[in-house]
């Protein structure tokens, strides 16, 4: 069954259902597991005899160490999502596209190698990548690029006791401190064409690489749909609102190329290996220098945006009697494909539609739609979860009761949304559009903010008060950011001392004039 269809059959919620898979050590309450044993008792004798098969209750072997059976088990699992997981088999469509063997596909490849596959191996590697901190990359990188930057830079700022903030985000000065408010007028990305082309074939080195990510990608369990994307093909933000043109390409098409670069860098940096042009086969391919990242339609260019979120806050004992702003900042599940267990703002999604193209290319479209979705507990609008079948997801009739309250213009205006900041991601190519929200109406948390609970993308929230200076500044400091996280908290920051009045200490954060 779909997630859709098991959480109806259980009369569980959909969120509830798509946080098991999404958290599988997750122990469930006694009620809940009462419930799946009435489903199982009540199950037909075939799905009973899968179960069995694949549940950690089936037979132990003599011989054969429980260790052993777990991991002979979990390839088995993973094996049968080839057959089972329509987004996988278009991946290996994909592949089967791009890697040119005639005499042999990439469903045989990808099932020999899940059958020797070593999880040990896997997990060592993410440690190793989790210890990698934002700033080492931000230096990779600039190492990788330092001889094109011309009137492009990476995104530096200074705070606290003159202490350097950079972020691996290709910027100009047109493209930050934009202050830009996200009004029809205002907010103006048009979608030209929804034709998209996968590009060209591979090598057979890249190809392999790939077929290891996507090997790597079935045996973690991470969830992978491939869902349509926005691609930036020009950007003009010189007029005091943007203006740009977008294109359409597949999650898949992303994944499955400059997603990759990410894993490859890191893995370079935890061994202590050089990155530099020459040194990183899939960079030297994708993005080999600035040029080629500034190249929107030459390359594929997918992205998001992501928001510092404000929530005024009524005076508090707690707080000395200071009314604020609460900042929330989430934890990157592991579940994620990338920036896995790095803090970044929320909310942070990729530019995608729902199910109005055109319009959905407009950045509030992608910031209502992930708050919706990753504050306020709709799990309709996760395109993870299964297929859109609602003709207006984000109609008024279908809105959380918190969204509904905001958007309601008749007590004035309850939200307000600003585009901070753009620029390029070094990392791996893709546009970020920096944003803050800021909810200036105190009585939003009174009556909601036991309603906001961040979704399966995250590992866990943090709250922070925008009057205190010393863990805000501790917030900045912290390594495990990534990169275009802390670019928009910076941008954020930025912008929030200049209109949040007495709600604000914020440290002063000072960005580097750029040519």
């Amino acid at each position: 069954m779909t997630i859709e269809a098991f959480a109806q059959h259980l009369g569980a919620s959909v969120r509830t259902v798509a946080n098991w898979e999404a958290k599988p050590e997750i122990v469930l309450s006694a009620t809940m597991q009462e419930i799946l044993d009435t489903a199982l008792h009540q199950a037909s004798e075939q799905t009973k005899q899968r179960f069995s098969m694949l549940s950690d209750e089936r037979p132990r072997r003599a011989g054969v160490s429980d260790d052993a059976q777990r991991v002979e088990h979990g390839g088995t699992e993973a094996s049968s999502k080839l057959d089972t997981d329509r987004d996988i088999a278009t991946a290996l469509e994909w592949l089967d596209r791009k890697q040119g063997y005639p005499d042999i596909t990439a469903r045989q490849l990808v099932t020999e190698e899940l059958a020797n596959f070593d999880h040990v191996q896997m997990k060592d590697r993410a440690r190793r990548r989790g210890r990698v901190s934002q700033r080492e990359v931000a230096d990779a990188l600039s190492t990788y690029y330092e001889d094109g930057f011309d009137e492009h830079s990476m995104y530096r700022t200074s705070y606290g006791s003159d202490t350097e903030a950079v972020a691996s985000i290709l910027c100009r000065s047109t493209w930050l401190d934009l202050g830009i408010g996200l009004a029809p007028e205002r907010d103006r990305l048009t979608l030209i064409s929804t034709a998209h082309d996968d590009g060209s074939p591979m090598d057979s080195e890249p190809a392999e690489r790939v077929r290891h990510h996507l090997v790597e990608i079935v045996a973690s369990g991470r969830r992978v749909v491939d869902s349509p994307l926005y691609r930036l093909l020009s950007i003009d933000l010189d007029r005091g609102r943007i203006d740009g043109t977008v294109g359409m390409t597949t999650f898949m098409d992303y994944a499955l190329t400059m997603d990759m670069l990410e894993g490859e860098l890191l893995d370079a940096i935890a061994a202590g290996l050089p990155t530099m042009p020459g040194t990183l086969p899939l960079r030297d391919r994708y993005l080999p220098d600035v040029a080629a990242v500034l190249d929107f339609q030459g390359r594929l260019c997918a992205g998001g945006a992501l928001a510092l979120c404000a929530i005024a806050r009524p005076a508090s004992r707690s707080r000395r009697g200071e009314a604020d702003y609460l900042l929330l900042i989430q934890e990157r599940s592991g579940n994620v494909l990338n920036a896995a267990g790095r803090l970044a703002v929320i909310p942070k999604g990729f530019h995608e539609p729902l199910v109005n193209y055109q319009d959905d290319a407009q950045l509030s479209a992608t910031l209502l739609r992930e708050m919706e979705e990753e504050l306020f507990g709709r799990d309709d609008v996760d395109n993870t979860t299964g297929s859109q079948r609602h003709a207006d997801p984000m109609h008024q009739s279908r809105l959380s009761e918190p969204m509904r309250w905001l958007l309601d213009t008749g007590h004035g205006e309850r939200l307000r949304m600003e585009c901070t900041g753009f620029g390029l991601n070094l990392v791996s190519g893709n546009f970020e559009f920096a944003n803050l929200i800021v909810i200036d109406d105190p009585d939003f948390w009174v009556r909601y903010g036991g309603h906001i609970q961040a979704n399966w993308e995250s590992s866990g929230v943090r709250q922070y008060s925008s009057m205190s200076r010393g863990l805000l500044t501790d917030l900045i400091r912290d390594q495990s950011w990534s990169n275009e996280g802390l670019f928009a908290l910076l941008q954020g920051l930025r912008r929030l001392r200049e209109i949040g009045g007495d709600r604000v200490d914020i440290p002063t954060i000072e960005r580097e004039i750029l040519t």
